[in-house]
């Protein structure tokens, strides 16, 4: 594998640099950054930070660095996946991030460009790129989660309208969106997987209740969607009625491959550093040996990242199942998650009883403790990849139904 840029690519990467040196500052390591999250645990702070999330966005759009891989025709740049490897390289570098937009980006976009009329294209793309306007993801529900086609959401068509009745939950950001991806049930008496159609949905919508669910770690990313009689027009269905399934496997592909190839997790060994910096602790053998040990697993991560994305551009063979992907870097992630948190608080001591604003860096460590576990569940459990993997890539029989 060669990770070196070709001529085109560090001619693109002078350019980015440019770009960003322009409107961006570097990221200085300390709680003056703004791209890790909001502040504290209040809906303003998280309210805050979602508008300078989708100010930063704005300002990428409107310089045409927005969508770097996607098709011109939709807003984007038309570049190749090395030059948006190369993008994501630059900006992780900076004190900015889409932060939630990236929904919209990551798990609308590639549906509608790929399903969507064009008139719908015309309609949602553009303002979901330039972040204008918040998507959600309208897919779990308390009895269907990594088992997505046992969904009862019902939907019954009436004239123009869609009519649907159900509930939602592990909704982010909903409590902020202004428009949703939907997965309801427009025929009950079809196989598991048919009968389901993909439809959005405005949040603001008569008889839709959004209550936020607040985490363990004070915050209240998710929420729990209730739906009475929400009248949704036709002509917001993604694909055909009842062929909602073949449009949520593009949304789920992409999730997957989003978790999978791991995020720009402020908990990482460059604060890590900074925290046994900042408490005087880098003499001790054991903190060295667990900063040692958490560098080396993120490079590991890091490498097969790079590896995944040079077999992308190279063009040769073909890329893993999104599942395999998703599974094997939960799984390293988790266990490595695991122990950065122990760690953090380790060095903090009896100082890491404490949290929010009383905690170093607002409790970043203490957060981590408690979100550990939550890249295993998005996006489907390990478990539930594990069958895909078992199934699809290696052919073996399926579970009984």
């Amino acid at each position: 594998m060669n990770f070196d840029d070709s001529p085109e690519e560090h001619a693109f990467r002078l350019k980015v640099r440019a770009f960003l040196d322009e409107h961006a500052t570097l990221r200085t390591g300390t709680e003056a950054d703004w791209w890790s999250g909001p502040t504290d645990e209040s809906d303003e702070s998280d309210l805050a930070f979602l508008r300078r999330c989708q100010d930063w966005a704005r300002t990428v759009y409107d310089h045409g660095w927005a969508g770097i891989a996607w098709p011109t025709a939709f807003g984007g740049r038309g570049e190749s996946v090395a030059q948006m490897i190369v993008w994501a390289d630059e900006v992780s570098r900076y004190d900015v991030t889409i932060g939630f937009v990236g929904i919209g980006h990551g798990l609308v976009g590639p549906p509608l460009m790929r399903h969507a009329t064009p008139e719908q294209q015309q309609r949602y793309l553009a303002p979901l790129l330039r972040g204008d306007e918040i998507w959600c993801q309208l897919f779990s529900e308390p009895g269907a989660g990594s088992d997505l086609a046992a969904l009862s959401t019902r939907a019954e068509l009436d004239g123009d309208d869609v009519v649907v009745s159900g509930q939602k939950v592990w909704t982010s950001e909903a409590h902020h969106a202004d428009f949703g991806i939907l997965l309801v049930r427009t025929d009950p008496t079809a196989p598991k997987h048919h009968g389901i159609t993909f439809l959005i949905v405005d949040m603001r919508s008569p008889g839709i209740e959004v209550r936020p669910l607040r985490q363990a770690s004070g915050q209240a990313h998710f929420n729990e969607v209730f739906l009475d009689e929400v009248r949704i027009p036709v002509a917001n269905v993604v694909g055909e009625i009842d062929g909602g399934w073949k449009v949520a496997r593009t949304v789920m592909a992409s999730e997957a491959g989003m978790i999978g190839t791991g995020g720009n997790d402020p908990a990482n060994y460059d604060s890590m550093l900074r925290l046994a910096r900042g408490l005087g602790r880098t003499a001790d053998p054991l903190v060295r040996q667990g900063l040692a040990d958490l560098h080396a697993r993120e490079q590991m991560i890091r490498f097969m990242g790079m590896r995944f994305q040079t077999f992308l551009t190279t063009g040769r063979g073909t890329p893993p199942d999104p599942s395999v992907l998703k599974n094997f870097h939960t799984r390293k992630n988790a266990r490595k998650n695991a122990r950065k948190a122990d760690l953090g608080l380790a060095i903090q001591g009896a100082p890491g009883l404490l949290d929010g604003a009383d905690a170093w860096e607002h409790g970043l460590w203490q957060r981590s403790m408690v979100m550990q576990f939550a890249s295993r569940i998005g996006g489907g459990t390990d478990e539930v990849h594990r069958n895909m993997i078992a199934e699809r890539a290696l052919g073996l029989p399926r579970d009984p139904r």
